[in-house]
């Protein structure tokens, strides 16, 4: 088994959505988080009422048992929708909060790089954080 064996079984436990349907559902009170690195954000903007919890720590900003939630998000019952650069590493953030027990959890197809595309919201970057070294190039079309 290899990852896009491990990425289909966890496509296969939710509804993904387009970038023009995560934005109706923003507007409906569903929770978008970009998990998307430091370096992405500054180099491409954000997404304006995004809710920013970096990948590694999501679980922990999510579940109300872990002592360390974010309560914007709203705990395990909130609608919640996750964005990262090109819906690779979200697919597989939305199936651990399943395992979590998240009742109504999903991602943005093509991540912020498709946001962006549908000519939807983005914050322009506002600057580099201190320290921060130059950012790198796009990624390539298709890469994660």
């Amino acid at each position: 088994m290899g990852i896009d064996d491990v990425l289909a079984r966890a496509r296969a436990r939710y509804t993904r959505v387009g970038p023009a349907e995560a934005y109706a559902a923003m507007a409906e009170g569903a929770v978008l988080i970009d998990t998307r690195t430091d370096t992405q954000r500054w180099r491409d903007g954000t997404v304006p009422g995004a809710l920013v919890i970096d990948r590694t720590v999501l679980e922990w900003r999510v579940d109300p048992s872990s002592g360390a939630a974010d309560p914007a998000v709203g705990g395990l019952g909130a609608r919640i929708v996750l964005l990262c650069n090109q819906g690779y590493s979200s697919s597989l953030a939305a199936a651990s909060l399943l395992d979590l027990g998240a009742a109504d959890v999903s991602d943005v197809i093509g991540g912020f790089q498709a946001w962006r595309a549908a000519g939807l919201p983005v914050q322009p970057p506002v600057g580099a954080p201190a320290g921060a070294p130059t950012p790198p190039a796009a990624p390539r079309p298709g890469s994660p």
